[in-house]
């Protein structure tokens, strides 16, 4: 656990993706190259502080919000599709002209940015993917043993129950910190007062709730989601040199042991005691130890 300090705050700026006006920020040095920070379900932009304050002498790093998520709009639609975030990722990165660049995503950014990275292999220089390869080959045979009828009865049922599921709402910013304490015991006092502080928003009553759209719920239960052939195939096409990094107390499985490591051109895969599935909140020196020789191995490779 870190008690690194931050080094200032963004300035935040938006952009428009189709119909969506979305949200990212910017901790500026442009004349760096430039770097992307996708961020996880349910966590926004500023979740990235800590590893960007260590990381902005040498980069132009933005992160995004993604749609549903902090101070992007939800989408009108009922569904959160892989592909629709990556379409957004794809649209920062042509509006602002920001390629070749370099992404690091955690979780379903992870997902994203390999995704990305496998469309548009030329645009990426270096990529980091924490927690990135989705929840393992175990839960998908398990997905894959319901036929398509069971698929899709069960995702019309759950999709019916989150339309009556009610926004959790908090008397206080503490009583929802309490609330990110129990979530990640890993996390410090400070770094869970500031995680809450910019994931919560206030409502007309007084009240707080988290910034994310709870319809994005839905994404867990669509009956189709990446087929694990064609992540395979968009692995495959990633030209860059990729650092996969996982915690060990996550419940993310080792990329050496199931086999999908083996899908990358130039890959290096680290495990990193003492973390969950948040592992640069949980373990940042640890990781910074991993992330800083590998970016910087970038003029050799």
């Amino acid at each position: 656990m870190s008690n690194q300090a931050l080094s200032g705050a963004p300035t935040r700026h938006s952009y428009t993706s189709g119909r969506l006006k979305l949200n990212y920020v910017d901790w500026g040095n442009e004349s760096a190259p430039p770097m992307l920070l996708v961020h996880g379900g349910r966590d926004h932009a500023r979740s990235w502080d800590w590893l960007a304050g260590a990381l902005i002498s040498d980069y132009h790093v933005m992160a995004i919000d993604l749609r549903g998520h902090g101070d992007s709009e939800w989408t009108n639609s009922a569904t959160y599709e892989v592909d629709e975030f990556v379409f957004d990722v794809a649209e920062l990165i042509a509006q602002k002209g920001l390629a070749p660049l370099t992404i690091i995503g955690h979780s379903l950014g992870g997902m994203i940015a390999l995704r990305y990275t496998g469309i548009f292999p030329e645009n990426v220089t270096k990529l980091v993917a924490i927690e990135g390869l989705g929840l393992g080959r175990r839960r998908a045979e398990a997905t894959e043993k319901e036929p398509a009828p069971v698929r899709y009865r069960n995702w019309i049922n759950e999709l019916r129950k989150i339309v009556t599921w009610q926004e959790r709402r908090y008397e206080s910013v503490d009583e929802a910190t309490l609330r990110m304490a129990e979530a990640n015991e890993h996390l410090s006092p400070a770094q869970t007062r500031h995680l809450t502080e910019h994931g919560t928003k206030q409502n007309d009553d007084g009240s707080y709730s988290w910034k994310f759209d709870h319809y994005f719920f839905t994404r867990f239960f669509a009956p189709k989601g990446i087929d694990p052939t064609e992540a395979q195939e968009m692995w495959a096409n990633i030209a860059c040199p990729t650092l996969l990094i996982r915690g060990t107390e996550s419940w993310a499985t080792d990329p050496l042991e199931d086999g999908n490591a083996k899908h990358f051109k130039n890959c290096t895969s680290v495990a990193i005691e003492g973390a969950g599935h948040w592992v640069h909140h949980d373990q940042l020196e640890t990781l910074l130890g991993h992330v800083k020789p590998f970016l910087a191995r970038e003029a050799e490779d």
